[in-house]
């Protein structure tokens, strides 16, 4: 949890709105604001005071815990539905020397990956509060040189990581719903042919509401996530005081006594075991909407403890009965509570499934907004609170798939076999990133982070191996998806730059310009010109084209450029910079956060420059429309990428919108463009 300040205005650690909490994005209890938005907050005991969120009142400390709680662990925490019956199953064994290993097994990933390497280490990275892959990519990409060779590497691992991410997001929903709805077998055979069409349609119910916003349901996340660990924790102490010799699994020398005795068998139970940690990048990322401390404190006291006792608890119940390999979990509650649980642990898997959906959501503003993705429509669910979005595309392709999935690979055992290789990825990029971090923003010596981040990358790179014997069986999937993502990613980043390339030799300096203007000539009209300009060294190519034609040019130009930061936010008094060129004519920089929402008309408005504020009586934006054209002379990029670029570009959503233009001062000036 970040100090809490009114100095520079950055609350992003802790904020409440009206005494009210709200769902942000990833399905997020909402915790932003700045003090630019809450100007009563500036002068406010809190913010002069001082005050860490250690001092905060006891209630508000309790709903931010509960909160976190919430959201952030739903993946991770319900994972005992499957997590211990994949990795018996996997090993083909359910004896004791089985069922010990398997614990300790899960045991041990839970402490040294979770424990250890996210909430001790990885979490200490953050980007202005912000953690995850993306951010994680900013933080190494400016230890380098944009053209340190080094630089293409970083990126490029960044951009496989987030594509990875749509892989796990696509089978995080699917596995979840379909593992809880399948509790209903236990009861009895007749529910059989239900759970494909109940999961689907718990499915469907779940991603028709997200345009809805999550903060109509994100009041009950906290409370009921809260029972469902309170549940673990007792069906496992339950179990376990009934054959407390499952204790003995917490000696790791189970783990390594089958990795002796039976190498390969133990292997492949690995792969299984790791779905018992696939959440874990979700506290990192989600590290900037609750902060360090508070989500620290839910993992070491709450979650942890609850699942071991749980998975511990079904180690127990096995060494009594081994035939319950075929749904532990379930079979330890008494008959009467079987239904009960049902429900609770589809509103769990549910619970789950919102936060990586809206995960989704969050990423691909990201990646639209670093320049990684073209512009796509994103809506913004909240007046009130930032981070709310809904990508109707991205909802709309991401339950198309879910369906897929279900109808394709029908139960959550075959599910388990696709599962692991895209969050395993994700965590080894992730080491990889944080120890270029780490030696450079760090300064950590060489021996220092080798050795510690090489035992995770060792760690990371064993469960990768596992994990990619699933590849035949159904792990092929979440690769394939990511392959796609990333192909268009790095489609995209390069036919900008090559599109930059060549807009740079059609036009000329912004200098030599200027030096043609002159008193008299050419003639001006009353008025202020904003020219969107992706370089403000150059002429925009609008201008040219409209000077071209028209032969006049506004009273005032301001040649506008929207940048993106490697930061999550920009605070509002840093995000305007404007120089005065003379002659009439102005550069004009916005900058916003990847993390941001870029407002230009907002932004003009409140500009303390009277003869550049949006005025929508003498006020035109021009903004550039180009119809890009596949040329048959060499490129850089082969031609069928040109095309898909040029398919992705002629798609994007409408730059008016995306920048929140008002639509009847806009001037769209068109041109032709071959690359």
């Amino acid at each position: 949890m970040q100090e809490l300040t009114g100095g520079n205005g950055d609350w992003r650690g802790f904020c409440i709105r009206d005494n009210r909490f709200s769902i942000g994005t990833p399905a997020v209890i909402g915790l932003c604001c700045t003090a630019t938005e809450r100007p009563e907050l500036i002068n406010s005991p809190v913010a002069s005071s001082g005050m860490t969120a250690t001092a905060l009142p006891s209630s508000t400390r309790r709903a931010l815990l509960i909160g976190a709680l919430g959201v952030v662990y739903g993946d991770i925490g319900t994972s005992p539905l499957y997590a211990l019956r994949q990795s018996l199953m996997a090993y083909g064994d359910t004896g004791a020397s089985a069922v010990f290993a398997a614990v300790s097994m899960i045991g041990w990933s839970l402490f040294l990956v979770v424990t250890v390497k996210y909430v001790l280490l990885i979490m200490r990275a953050d980007n202005r509060g912000e953690g995850g892959l993306l951010a994680l990519t900013a933080l190494a990409l400016r230890t380098v040189g944009s053209t340190d060779r080094r630089y293409a590497v970083i990126m490029t691992a960044g951009l496989i990581g987030a594509a990875l991410f749509y892989g796990d997001g696509i089978i995080t929903p699917a596995i979840s719903v379909l593992s809880a709805v399948e509790g209903l077998n236990v009861a009895t055979p007749l529910f059989q042919p239900f759970v494909i069409p109940i999961s689907i349609g718990l499915l469907i119910a779940l991603f028709a509401v997200q345009r809805r916003g999550t903060a109509a349901v994100g009041m009950l996340f906290g409370p009921i996530m809260l029972a469902w660990f309170a549940t673990l924790a007792v069906l496992g102490t339950a179990s376990i005081l009934k054959t407390p010799a499952i204790l003995l699994a917490l000696n790791p020398l189970h783990a390594i006594a089958i990795f002796i005795h039976t190498p390969w068998l133990a292997f492949t139970m690995l792969g299984a075991v790791f779905l018992a940690v696939t959440g874990a990048e979700t506290l990192y990322a989600d590290m900037g909407h609750f902060g360090r401390r508070a989500m620290s404190l839910d993992w070491l006291a709450i979650v942890f403890p609850s699942l071991l006792l749980n998975y511990f608890g079904q180690g127990a119940l096995l060494l009594r009965d081994p035939a319950a390999v075929q749904n532990p979990f379930y079979l330890l509650v008494p008959s009467w509570g079987l239904y009960p649980l049902v429900v609770l642990a589809s509103t769990a898997t549910i619970i789950a499934s919102q936060a990586v959906i809206s995960g989704a959501f969050s990423i691909t503003q990201q990646a639209v907004q670093l320049g990684y993705l073209p512009r796509i429509r994103v809506l913004h669910t909240s007046q009130e609170e930032i981070g709310q979005v809904y990508v109707p595309r991205i909802n709309s392709a991401l339950l198309i798939l879910v369906i897929l999935l279900i109808l394709g690979f029908k139960t959550s055992d075959n599910l388990g076999a696709a599962y692991g290789i895209a969050v395993t990825g994700m965590m080894t990029i992730t080491t990889m990133l944080a120890y270029v971090y780490a030696r450079q923003a760090w300064k950590w010596s060489l021996p220092q982070a080798a050795a510690v981040f090489g035992a995770f990358l060792a760690l990371d790179l064993t469960f990768l191996s596992a994990n990619l014997l699933k590849i035949v069986d159904g792990g092929w999937f979440p690769v394939l998806v990511a392959a796609i993502v990333f192909l268009l990613m790095s489609t995209w980043w390069r036919g900008r730059q090559w599109l930059t390339e060549l807009r740079a030799r059609s036009t000329l300096p912004l200098e030599s310009f200027l030096q043609g203007v002159k008193p008299d000539r050419p003639q001006r009209i009353p008025g202020l010109a904003i020219v969107m300009a992706r370089d403000l060294g150059w002429v925009p190519q609008p201008l040219l084209h409209a000077f071209k034609h028209f032969k006049v040019l506004h009273e005032h130009v301001a040649l506008l450029s929207v940048e993106t930061e490697d930061v999550p936010h920009v605070p509002p008094d840093e995000r305007l910079e404007v120089r005065n060129l003379g002659k009439g004519f102005y550069t004009v920089r916005l900058r916003y956060g990847f993390m941001d929402t870029p407002n230009v008309g907002r932004a003009l408005s409140e500009a303390p420059y009277p003869n550049l504020r949006f005025d929508p009586m003498i006020t035109s934006v021009v903004i550039g429309r180009e119809k890009l054209l596949a040329s048959i002379q060499k490129s850089p990029m082969s031609r069928w990428r040109r095309k898909l670029f040029i398919f992705m570009s002629n798609n994007a959503f409408d730059a008016t919108e995306f920048f929140h233009i008002p639509p009847n001062r806009v001037v769209e000036v068109g041109g032709q463009v071959e690359i």
